[in-house]
């Protein structure tokens, strides 16, 4: 059995052992949600700063290889896929912004190189996102 009189530590000390009040935690759950709140947008920008960097590496490899077919072979690529099939490159880069392989929008010439009678090919490559980067400009015209 408890004594009647308790002194001023044994009361402090038997609250403690209670556990936190609920004001004690409204306001933690508070500083944490502010803090949650400032974080959030700053990792989402830098995800979507990392894909736009994948973007413009992606899109420098796939120029650089349209490039290097069409300096080798003496005509434009037919398609992407040739790149891949000739050599050039193992697989197809992913763009990072669709996820996708399959949304490249490949820009066609309109006469084959150096005036040949083949069909025109591939002379660029841009992204078939339809979204704004952190710029301003669109993917699909980088």
């Amino acid at each position: 059995m408890e004594p009647a009189i308790q002194t001023g530590r044994t009361t402090l000390r038997r609250r403690w052992q209670r556990g936190f009040t609920l004001i004690e935690l409204m306001v933690v759950m508070a500083i944490i949600s502010v803090l949650l709140a400032i974080a959030l947008p700053i990792y989402s920008k830098s995800i979507t700063r990392a894909k736009e960097s994948v973007l413009k590496h992606n899109l420098f490899s796939l120029r650089q290889a349209i490039d290097e077919y069409t300096i080798d072979k003496q005509k434009a690529p037919e398609s992407l896929q040739a790149l891949v099939t000739d050599g050039y490159m193992r697989q197809l880069p992913q763009d990072p912004i669709t996820n996708s392989d399959q949304t490249w929008r490949p820009i066609m010439e309109d006469s084959p190189v150096g005036g040949s009678s083949s069909a025109p090919g591939v002379f660029d490559v841009k992204s078939g996102s339809e979204k704004t980067s952190l710029e301003g400009t669109p993917y699909s015209d980088w």
